[in-house]
């Protein structure tokens, strides 16, 4: 089974802001993590992931930081702002009242 593409729209936010809550990390490793994570059910792009990183970082929730890497080479950051945080907090509550509605509605004897 493979995640529609308007479940993969709706969850980038809040999985990109998810994945920095847990420290800075680079595009390429945010691909690998919800790779990862969704056992290859979700496979993002570098086209879809960063103008969404952009849209992020113009709404402030998250920062681009120049680094160099473990080979030398330069790579850009992302790190996640105090306001990308209260977002994730009211994302990941929206997602729960959500998921408690689907519930209510179908009960989880269908999932």
């Amino acid at each position: 089974m493979n995640y529609s593409k308007d479940f993969v729209a709706a969850s980038t936010t809040p999985l990109i802001l998810a994945i920095l809550k847990n420290g800075q990390s680079y595009g390429y490793a945010i691909i690998q993590k919800v790779n990862e994570l969704s056992d290859g059910k979700m496979r993002w792009a570098d086209g879809m992931l960063y103008p969404i990183l952009h849209r992020l970082q113009k709404k402030e929730f998250i920062l681009a930081i120049w680094g160099v890497s473990d080979t030398g080479r330069k790579r850009k950051y992302y790190q996640l702002t105090s306001t990308g945080e209260a977002e994730l907090i009211e994302q990941r509550s929206n997602w729960k009242q959500l998921d408690k509605m689907l519930d209510q509605l179908a009960g989880d004897d269908d999932v």
